[in-house]
């Protein structure tokens, strides 16, 4: 039995229930009439159900895809206007004391170089950061309770929020550590941290278990219920991810959305955001492997289905994809993008030799992050380096009612502008400069309310004063 509200891994993402659905698409993909009828619920924008929404991932006629594809673009645009918001991962440690088979971090990978970061290390890699234009991390670790526990974990969150360089700071700092405790997530909320993110890999209990043959990741429902402990202990944001290429991709797809229909109806806010990695090629795994990978058709289809199904929540890309697929699913429903990425322990500060490399997976985007937020001005995006909401308050059920209410932008634009202007005025070059005030004038050109845009003006002009860090 299906049951949303269940705090139990097994009865909110209920394999029996994935199944049918899964069938459901089959039988009804072809039902023109139905799909029809999905995509006008659709468009009211409130979203779908896991069920409607695998059908239209299923359906094969060329008109109707045009139209989801159409919708999911809207949808980007209504609840996120143009804006992009950027990031940087950090890697604090790969010691690692699970056997994940996709990983190169897992335990029994004894060539891969080990390494963790120490403080100093990180106020080292936070300014090269800082130095870059960044002002948002996302930390990852891989799980060991004797190199990595939670009290470095802390310690690191707090060195991070102290470096200040030059007008650099890093404002928000998103977590990516293994499933944890409520009182771990409890102390993570009071160390200030944005969102608490947590892939699940594949929603598939059968294949969860034998992709983590050992380990405590092994354990599914304590890592599928993390985000439930995670709300629990008082954070307000968690995103979710699925690693796509492990599973079948429709049963990973229906498995996310149940995933955030659950969190919704317990929690009454779903997931902050949702992220769409790839299998990719590391230090000793070949992605051949794995036999579900995906084409980047089905991958485009697969992001602008999840926009329409919870048009409220962010979703993520990273630097796995290259520039051409990056710029093919920006259009349907990307709203945040990592630039200038590293996903070895340490490298943003100095290189890493040849023969002590410790990247978690081969970066496909080798571009900077002026490079990227350059392309994406050409491209009409604003990059954006706003971490206002978090700061104000506004996460949660505050940040979604005011998301769901199309309220959001009020904040966002003008913050995206001035963060933009910011990060044009302290890092970026001369082509980047030229191109990003243009755009900038023409968005103040575009605000329509007289009184706002004299505001916007006015904020924007401190900054060429030397002022930072306002916020709307």
């Amino acid at each position: 039995m299906y049951n949303v509200k269940s705090l139990k891994a097994e009865e909110f993402i209920n394999h029996d229930e994935i199944m049918e659905t899964l069938a459901y698409a089959d039988e009804n993909c072809d039902n023109l009439e139905l799909v029809d009828s999905i995509i006008e619920k659709a468009k009211l924008k409130k979203g779908l159900t896991h069920r409607e929404a695998s059908v239209l991932l299923m359906c094969s006629d060329d008109k109707r895809n045009e139209e989801i594809f159409k919708l999911a673009k809207s949808i980007k645009e209504e609840f996120y206007g143009n804006r992009i918001v950027m990031f940087a991962p950090l890697y604090l440690s790969n010691y690692c004391v699970n056997g994940c088979l996709y990983c190169p971090y897992h335990y029994s990978n004894k060539h891969i170089a080990r390494k963790k970061l120490t403080q100093e290390e990180i106020v080292r890699e936070v300014t090269a950061l800082q130095d870059m234009g960044h002002k948002r991390l996302a930390i990852e670790s891989g799980e060991d309770p004797v190199n990595n526990p939670i009290e470095y974990i802390l310690e690191c969150i707090k060195t991070i929020y102290s470096v200040k360089h030059k007008n650099g700071s890093i404002r928000r700092v998103n977590v990516n550590i293994a499933a944890t405790t409520v009182e771990n997530y409890r102390k993570l909320a009071e160390a200030g941290i944005g969102t608490y993110i947590l892939f699940q890999e594949t929603y598939n209990k059968e294949s969860y278990e034998k992709l983590h043959p050992t380990g405590p990741k092994h354990n599914y429902a304590y890592h599928t219920e993390a985000m439930d402990r995670a709300m629990e202990g008082g954070i307000d944001d968690v995103g979710l991810g699925v690693l796509f290429g492990l599973e079948l991709y429709r049963y990973e797809f229906a498995g996310i959305l149940m995933h955030a229909e659950h969190l919704e109806a317990v929690h009454g806010v779903g997931p902050h955001t949702i992220s769409v990695p790839r299998v990719k090629k590391a230090d000793d795994i070949d992605p051949d492997v794995f036999d579900n990978g995906i084409d980047d058709d089905t991958f485009a289809k697969i992001v602008a289905c999840i926009r329409i199904a919870v048009p409220y929540t962010g979703m993520i890309i990273s630097t796995r994809e290259n520039e051409e697929c990056r710029k093919k699913i920006l259009e349907v429903g990307i709203s945040q993008i990592s630039g200038g990425s590293k996903t070895s322990v340490g490298g943003y500060y100095e290189p890493e030799a040849e023969d002590d490399k410790s990247e978690q997976f081969d970066v496909s985007d080798t571009r900077t992050l002026d490079e990227v937020v350059n392309w994406l001005m050409k491209l009409g995006y604003i990059p954006s380096f706003c971490t206002a909401c978090y700061r104000e308050g506004r996460t949660g059920d505050r940040f979604m009612s005011l998301l769901k209410a199309g309220q959001i932008q009020n904040c966002c634009h003008p913050n995206a502008l001035i963060t933009l202007k910011e990060y044009l005025i302290d890092y970026a070059s001369e082509d980047t400069k030229k191109v990003g005030f243009e755009l900038i004038k023409r968005e103040i050109n575009n605000v329509p309310n007289p009184k706002a845009r004299e505001t916007l003006v006015k904020y924007l002009g401190l900054l060429d004063e030397g002022q930072r860090d306002f916020r709307f």
